[in-house]
């Protein structure tokens, strides 16, 4: 690794500590690990942590101008806070993984928008859409084994999200290492 780190902005660590905190639960909570903890335990997270959290992170964030980290968050921040309002509620297993898919289409978005630095960006966003196009399909076709699978890329989202909040706080490096043009290029010429 290189010693080039990413401070990132104190609403940047935040979202990135709400994102991981809530991936990583609801993830837990789909792949049955630990025993008696489900998706739905992850409620209360998902709607103030995940929700509320996210979304205030991501108001501040367009408020500071950075587009791509306010709208990520504010995105992300609806679907947690619907997600936990609405996860008592009685709705088809086809309308769930609709909910999903859609959601899915927002990481989408969001992973080909990313920065390419910090790849930590993409990687959440991405593992976090393979999460919910799995979960969305799980549904859909009343899957619990795809259900299990989405749990494990949500949770390793969140790890990803959360390790890109904690190395922001540590000063840990964001960035792979860089190899120079071609073969023996050195640093001086």
């Amino acid at each position: 690794m290189n010693s080039q780190v990413s401070a990132g902005s104190s609403t940047s660590t935040l979202g990135h500590l709400a994102l991981g905190l809530t991936l990583l639960a609801f993830g837990v909570g789909h792949t049955g690990v630990i025993d008696g903890v489900t998706a739905a335990d992850a409620v209360t997270l998902a709607t103030y942590v995940g929700g509320v959290t996210l979304f205030l992170a991501g108001l501040l964030a367009l408020r500071d101008h950075d587009t791509f980290t306010g709208t990520a968050f504010a995105a992300f921040g609806a679907l947690w806070f619907t997600w936990g309002i609405g996860a008592g509620g009685l709705v088809s297993h086809n309308a769930a993984g609709l909910f999903l898919l859609l959601f899915a289409l927002v990481a989408v978005s969001l992973t080909a928008g990313a920065p390419s630095d910090p790849l930590l960006d993409r990687g959440t966003y991405g593992l976090t859409a393979v999460a919910l196009l799995l979960l969305a399909v799980g549904q859909f076709a009343e899957s619990g084994s795809l259900a299990e699978v989405g749990g494990w890329f949500a949770a390793v989202a969140g790890l990803v999200a959360w390790y890109a909040a904690t190395a922001a706080l540590a000063h840990w490096p964001t960035a792979l290492p860089r190899r120079a043009a071609g073969r023996g290029v050195t640093a001086t010429g």
